[in-house]
């Protein structure tokens, strides 16, 4: 499976940004999907998580009630949503898949992810 993740850019804080990600094949609908970001300098961390049915999501404490993370198995495709963006959310932001087939629990460990995307840059003035 390729993905590809595309929709960042700059924006001032307090600003809103969606990232998408349009993944190749159609057992896109079958796979857990994270959104991961890697600030320079540190090391890659989960963001938000999708189980293949949108039934769960996570995110962490800092995105909870900011960003929210969607999908449309339709379109083989996961975003998300950052509104309230602040300096600190910059970062190369990546999406990833989990290959399981139906996963019911969601992974928040980068290296539980098969399939990643190119990553799309977002920076956050203040």
């Amino acid at each position: 499976v390729q993905l590809q993740a595309y929709g960042g850019g700059l924006v001032q804080a307090g600003g809103s940004l969606r990232l998408s990600c349009a993944a190749s094949e159609r057992t896109f609908s079958t796979y857990n999907m994270g959104w991961f970001r890697q600030a320079p300098g540190k090391e890659r961390d989960i963001v938000a998580a999708i189980t293949w049915n949108s039934g769960t999501t996570y995110y962490i404490d800092s995105a909870k009630g900011r960003f929210t993370i969607s999908r449309d198995n339709a379109e083989n495709t996961v975003s998300l949503q950052m509104n309230g963006l602040k300096p600190e959310d910059t970062a190369v932001y990546f999406c990833a898949a989990d290959k399981r087939v139906r996963p019911m629990l969601l992974s928040r460990r980068v290296s539980a992810y098969d399939y990643w995307g190119q990553g799309t840059e977002v920076t956050v003035s203040s």
